[in-house]
């Protein structure tokens, strides 16, 4: 990096990046009646909540300071993430040390830290609620919907930020009949094989609107720059103010002004865990995985496919 490089780098691009941002103040519509009371990212895959992969993966990639972004009937997230006294002292008397030792193990994952967002307005709007606790900082956003099987991708993107700056979105590439389901980018390469410059991002796009097949997947780093743009930025798709809009609008930026947004292509496995075929999924692979459960369910699921394919013939 020249050192007139540097001088045009905003004074943000010289903070390494620290903190993780998850919003979490959706409704959870789409899961109904489950989550009439229970947040959505409290349903569990297997027998540990969605949202605390999330934050394990930000730990994983050293990210400790953890910003939750909630909402009404969210404080059983809070519950998840802190002490649970009565409960630890009557595994402790049973002398039940495995289970005690996965209850103790979400408390002391991160330094937690909440905040309501009150009128859910967007993810934009989520990300813009965090302005207070980010400050200067450049942050990550970790999307609870979306499991990445690994923190690699988050390091990666964490690197990048480093290397060149700006903000960074992760991208994978969809069929061309999803593109419409996601924010997609316009892309450019750069002399790095896994890294791309982002040129355009279009919201959900129609397939023939769409500028890539590469969509925007729920992993982030953004630099500050983005916060006085969310201000500015108006209600868009579903009334709601998109991040993406404002990082279509960061990419047109020079890099002393906070702008140049690059993307980080992921080939990789990720579990959409806000659909419900995907979430089912989700469960089954997790659990297929596991040598506790492996064993018993293999068998069965075999068996479950046979006769199911016995009574469609």
């Amino acid at each position: 990096m020249s050192a007139d490089t540097e001088q045009t780098r905003p004074r943000s691009s010289s903070l390494p990046v620290t903190k993780a941002v998850v919003p979490a103040a959706g409704l959870g519509t789409r899961f109904l009646p489950a989550t009439k009371a229970t947040p959505k990212e409290m349903l569990p895959i297997v027998d540990k909540p969605a949202i605390q992969y999330v934050v394990e993966e930000a730990v994983a990639a050293t990210l400790r300071d953890v910003l939750m972004i909630t909402g009404r009937n969210k404080r059983s997230i809070e519950d998840h993430f802190d002490r649970a006294y009565e409960l630890e002292e009557a595994l402790a008397i049973k002398g039940d040390d495995e289970r005690l030792r996965s209850v103790r193990e979400s408390d002391g994952l991160a330094q937690m830290h909440y905040v309501r967002q009150g009128d859910p307005r967007g993810l934009g709007h989520a990300v813009l609620c965090a302005a207070a606790h980010v400050g200067d900082n450049p942050f990550a956003v970790l999307l609870g919907d979306d499991l990445i099987e690994s923190a690699d991708l988050l390091r990666r993107m964490i690197e990048v930020r480093e290397e060149y700056g700006g903000s960074v979105v992760a991208l994978m590439e969809v069929e061309p009949e999803q593109v419409s389901l996601y924010g997609c980018a316009g892309i450019e390469p750069t002399d790095e094989p896994d890294v791309v410059t982002v040129t355009d991002l279009v919201e959900k796009p129609a397939p023939e609107q769409a500028p890539s097949r590469w969509a925007i997947i729920g992993r982030y780093v953004c630099d500050p720059a983005v916060f006085p743009v969310l201000q500015e930025t108006p209600p868009g798709r579903g009334g709601e103010i998109q991040l993406t809009d404002a990082l279509r609008e960061l990419a047109r930026r020079k890099p002393e002004d906070g702008g140049t947004v690059r993307g980080v292509l992921f080939r990789g496995r990720r579990y959409d865990t806000g659909n419900k075929a995907d979430y089912i999924r989700t469960v089954v692979d997790f659990a297929c995985r596991r040598p506790d459960l492996a064993a018993e369910l293999l068998p069965w699921l075999r068996e479950f496919v046979d006769r199911q394919g016995a009574q469609q013939g």
